[in-house]
């Protein structure tokens, strides 16, 4: 670990996802936008937890700078296939994240994106970050599990957290059709984005939506993609000086890209990147961030 500067902070657990044949692969919200933010040409740096000597890290580290507070596991999931979809199980979940596990060399940084997976991650960092553009993707604070470890739906709102940051950003999938949660979230956020897959979605600015289109592609698998977009958003964001209109549609293009690969694959290049910042056009009305 080195002192290094960086621009863009993920905060948030690895995980381990399990494969039917016993191996273990590289996932986490944190695992993917670390890839992301890198192929912007950001400097990236992740505060995460897991098990002493866990070698998924290494995947990590020709991207970012890593900051790990020991566990006795590194956080697992498994993912259970039958005929009616998916059965989802947490299998063990690393050392919690706590406002004063920042390293203060990193409270300065101009992006945070918090990315909780398993629950883990105290909401009330948010405040830790005042001069930061901070970006919530709610998913990990969204989940429960009971004591097999099945994962469910967890309802989760706090509007003073909500207020104290710039983005938002969870799927339709993650609210499990709680649409009162997507209105109240609506209501108190600066900048809100609902992704809805396949159909776009629909960007809420100070809580007036309007909807965008997603782009066509092939799905191989779409693991990942809701990282890579809000990543790829915020990132846009920032590059782009506040148009978050065209943000938005450089990331949903990211994202489409994304979901015609495999695994961390899936996370954009960097000319990926460069040829869709090219391709934006400048909104009529750019937003302040």
């Amino acid at each position: 670990m080195n002192n290094h500067s960086i621009d863009y902070l993920l905060i948030g657990h690895i995980t381990a996802d399990l494969l039917p044949d016993g191996g273990r692969l590289l996932g986490g919200t944190v695992s993917y936008s670390a890839r992301t933010a890198h192929a912007f040409g950001l400097r990236v740096g992740v505060l995460t937890s897991a098990a002493p000597g866990e070698p998924l890290l290494d995947e990590l580290r020709d991207y970012a700078q890593i900051h790990v507070l020991p566990a006795d596991q590194t956080t697992t999931f498994e993912n259970i296939y039958h005929e009616g979809g998916r059965s989802q199980y947490i299998r063990a979940v690393a050392t919690p994240i706590k406002p004063a596990d920042v390293p203060v060399h990193w409270r300065n940084v101009p992006l945070v994106h918090l990315g909780p997976i398993a629950d883990e991650t105290a909401a009330e960092i948010v405040h830790d970050f005042p001069d930061s553009t901070v970006m919530m993707t709610l998913q990990g604070w969204l989940r429960r599990w009971d004591d097999d470890g099945r994962v469910g739906y967890k309802r989760w709102f706090d509007p003073d957290v909500v207020r104290a940051v710039d983005l938002v950003v969870f799927s339709e999938e993650d609210i499990n059709g709680d649409r009162e949660l997507e209105h109240e979230i609506a209501r108190v956020a600066r900048h809100f984005v609902l992704t809805r897959a396949d159909y776009g979605g629909v960007y809420y600015r100070d809580g007036q939506p309007e909807t965008y289109d997603a782009h066509p592609a092939e799905v191989v698998n779409p693991t990942g993609a809701g990282d890579i977009f809000s990543t790829s958003l915020l990132c846009a964001w920032h590059r782009l000086d506040g148009d978050i209109r065209v943000a938005i549609d450089v990331a949903a293009k990211l994202a489409a890209h994304s979901v015609t690969r495999m695994g961390l694959e899936s996370a954009p290049t960097p000319d990926e990147v460069r040829a869709a910042l090219s391709a934006a056009s400048t909104s009529p009305m750019d937003d302040e961030a």
